[in-house]
């Protein structure tokens, strides 16, 4: 019933730019009949904030019809909450919202910069409008349709529970690493405190063991755990490869160039330019780096096996943002480039913000800067027997802000790539 609604709605819509002459318009019928696909009838608070989105940007375009005021337009969107804006993941989700069609930015909070402007936190950052920071608390979050947290490990469980139990139809989604692990034991291992329990985990384009992808999961999901950005970039650099059985699974390396804005943006004696400048740093090595049971629990989930062992060391070098995956795995016998190529091409087919390259070529993270996308490039070394794939990320974007609304879209029932681009900032 609710997809005849939207048809009737689409139509009217449709007809009605037509009259006025609106050449642009000639395919928006069409358009909007195909959007139905993408809805969310699951959850029907959703299903007219859906619609407008589809038929709002074609209603206001006809220079011959009247625009629909904002206040309007913003009444009909979900109502978006921003909490930890003036760090570097929330900053770069705000930067990213800015420019989607289908939602308003309602709330943003911070902790030590509330009380200041948006503009004097994140200049660059322009909403149309520039709010000030609020304090973080349930209080100031109630009667949003969409809370995104962008706070340190172990500070999204109780505020993200506190809301939940009041409104179980909004959407939460978690940027730090609170809800990623099913491991209660690995979470406390790892991260030192108590587990604040398993969501839906952001990463749409993971294929399952079942023969779905997570992509599935995320349309009906109310609670999602952003991805951590090296897990992206090891996980969907490796996992086609084990799923195939090309590799030894028990042999897993990883080493990761990170850019600095993966540290965060407290002030710290090693984060300082000075000390940043012009050297390698590697952190975290010996097995310690918490995103390692993270890409073990998603090479389970890919292949439905138990027996990945991994060896990941991340080094910061002196770039603002980016990650360079380089990723290693004795192959089996006879295997080929062509096959690493083939396994990657054949589980991330269709894949919008995935793009294989061609043998003889590799991933840089200057071809990612601001995009949504990952890179990947591999190569067979016969002499040595070794595999070699190489994924190429921006850490803020498709390592979290740009995953966090990639999920966001799906579980809202939108296009999922709306707000999104693939194309990077050069040079």
């Amino acid at each position: 019933m609710s997809g005849t609604l939207l048809r009737r709605t689409a139509l009217v819509v449709g007809l009605g730019r037509r009259r006025h002459g609106d050449l642009a318009a000639e395919n928006g019928v069409r358009a909007a009949n195909s959007a139905v696909h993408h809805v969310n009838t699951a959850h029907p608070r959703w299903l007219f904030m859906q619609l407008a989105v589809y038929t709002s940007g074609m209603m206001s375009e006809s220079s011959a019809t009247a625009p629909v005021p904002a206040t309007e337009q913003a009444a009909r969107r979900p109502r978006v909450a921003v909490v930890g804006a003036s760090g570097y993941a929330g900053g770069e989700t705000l930067r990213l919202l800015a420019g989607h069609p289908g939602i308003e930015v309602a709330t943003v909070t911070a902790h030590s910069s509330a009380g200041k402007r948006l503009s004097e936190v994140a200049p660059h950052i322009d909403l149309g409008h520039d709010p000030v920071l609020q304090e973080t608390g349930v209080e100031t979050l109630r009667g949003h349709d969409v809370v995104v947290l962008a706070l340190p490990h172990g500070q999204s469980g109780q505020i993200a529970a506190a809301l939940r139990a009041e409104d179980p139809d909004v959407l939460v989604l978690d940027l730090g690493a609170d809800h990623r692990l099913e491991s209660a034991e690995e979470w406390e291992a790892y991260y030192r405190s108590e587990h604040s329990g398993t969501w839906t985990y952001g990463m749409p384009e993971l294929p399952l063991a079942d023969g779905t992808r997570q992509r599935e999961q995320l349309r009906t999901a109310r609670e999602i755990a952003v991805p951590g950005c090296n897990a992206t970039a090891v996980t969907l650099a490796l996992a086609p490869l084990l799923r195939a059985e090309l590799v030894d699974s028990t042999a897993l390396s990883a080493v990761l160039p990170v850019g600095y804005s993966g540290a965060g943006r407290a002030a710290k004696q090693h984060l300082l330019f000075s000390e940043a400048s012009g050297t390698a740093a590697p952190y975290a090595v010996g097995g310690t780096h918490r995103h390692i049971p993270e890409v073990l629990q998603n090479l389970r989930r890919a292949t439905g096996r138990e027996d990945a062992r991994l060896g990941f060391t991340p080094v910061l070098v002196p770039m603002s943002r980016g990650i360079l995956a380089v990723c290693t795995a004795p192959v089996a016998e006879g295997t080929t480039t062509a096959d690493l190529l083939a396994a990657l091409e054949h589980d991330y087919a269709g894949e919008h913000f995935v793009t294989v390259l061609p043998e003889g070529s590799a991933p840089a993270t200057g071809q990612v800067a601001g995009a949504n996308t990952i890179r990947l490039g591999a190569a067979v070394d016969a002499r040595s027997g070794q595999a070699t794939v190489i994924s190429a990320i921006d850490n803020l974007v498709k390592g979290t802000a740009g995953a966090a609304l990639q999920s966001m879209n799906l579980a809202l029932g939108l296009p999922e790539a709306t707000g999104l681009s693939r194309t990077a900032l050069a040079p």
